[in-house]
């Protein structure tokens, strides 16, 4: 199968999105399928207006349309819904192609916190942007009711993954001497340093030990001057981020908006627990009954709880997510660009991948 992957979010941007759509086209690569990821930087860009480090595409719909029509793909995954994306759907509907999207960040808040836009304008945009895909492909269940209860449809719960190779468990806080002597216990956020994070809560919660920041974004000058003694890396290669989520005590997800949170697997498969709110998010990544985490509406209570979780049971939890599984799904979900032969040819390489994956 030929897939056409349209994104506004990869590398070298570093994010959530970019980790599970970089996963996704190595899982679907490795079982024999083409992808062809239609991506900024084959554009002309310009950076997101309060947005730093990220480059969207300019006027892309003329380019895009020539790449796909000569991709001639057997299926279209549109995966945000920022430039690309729409010029994407302007394509597809031009040509009366069936595509699927994603719901992976939830913009709509991000709106309203750095430019006030209203939530419901907001999500009413969104809404038109998916309302003529053919499946609407969401983290978890509890997004999929929010979602629905604004109106969306076709909603496809479509689950995320983690390499426990790469983030490989340590039985303690492992010490990582690039981070020198550091006062334990150590707190540790990931992500980007930005509006939709929450990450003042996690630079003023009242805990012992050391504070470790590990991002980038719009916030970051501001907050450095903030809160100087916070440890703050900003970007790592993905092999040293995973050595600091292993010397972490506790991983803190301050977020109250997110979709899934796949750097909280990270940590849990290195062993470290997670402190994080009963939302959206962690709800499904740290499970019920709590499982490798903790979570309470008061931060620090769920930060204690979590410092007492033995990490091998973070570990266990995390050994629950795999990209192959992820990736399954995704496959089941696609529909033929076009009727006819291509969908009787989708359907026998699902049945493929399913035997392949009884075998293994």
């Amino acid at each position: 199968m030929k897939l056409a992957l349209v994104t506004d979010a990869w590398q070298p941007q570093v994010n959530g999105v970019v980790t599970t759509l970089v996963e996704l086209v190595r899982e679907m690569e490795a079982l024999g399928h083409q992808v062809e990821v239609i991506h900024p930087d084959l554009f002309s860009t310009r950076p997101c207006p309060g947005y730093a480090g990220i480059h969207l595409a300019v006027r892309p719909a003329k380019s895009l349309a020539l790449q796909l029509d000569a991709i001639a793909p057997d299926a279209i995954h549109i995966a945000t819904e920022g430039p690309l994306g729409w010029a994407a759907r302007r394509y597809c509907l031009q040509r009366g192609l069936a595509f699927t999207t994603a719901f992976h960040t939830r913009f709509p808040e991000i709106l309203k916190a750095a430019l006030k836009v209203p939530l419901w304008m907001g999500y009413a945009l969104f809404r038109h942007f998916h309302k003529r895909s053919s499946g609407v492909l969401v983290p978890t269940p509890s997004v999929l009711r929010m979602l629905e209860g604004r109106g969306f449809c076709n909603l496809r719960n479509w689950t995320h993954g983690v390499d426990v190779q790469l983030f490989s468990y340590q039985e303690l806080p492992e010490v990582y001497p690039a981070l020198g002597t550091l006062c334990r216990p150590v707190s540790l956020f990931v992500g980007r340093v930005s509006y939709e994070k929450n990450i003042e809560e996690f630079l003023q919660l009242d805990v012992p030990g050391t504070k470790i920041v590990c991002g980038v974004g719009p916030l970051e000058s501001s907050l450095r001057a903030r809160y100087p003694h916070v440890r703050w890396l900003g970007l790592l290669p993905r092999d040293e981020l995973a050595r600091v989520y292993a010397a972490a005590d506790v991983f803190v997800m301050p977020s109250r908006t997110e979709t899934f949170g796949l750097v909280m697997l990270e940590a849990m498969a290195t062993g470290t627990p997670v402190a994080a709110f009963p939302v959206e998010g962690p709800l499904e990544v740290i499970g019920s009954p709590q499982a490798g985490g903790a979570l309470h509406p008061d931060l620090s209570i769920a930060w204690y709880a979590a410092l007492a979780i033995p990490r091998h049971e973070a570990r266990a939890r995390a050994m629950k997510f795999s990209w192959t599984q992820a990736s399954q799904q995704f496959l089941r979900y696609l529909v033929p660009a076009r009727p006819g032969a291509a969908l009787g040819q989708l359907n026998a390489l699902h049945g493929v991948v399913t035997r392949m994956s009884s075998n293994s």
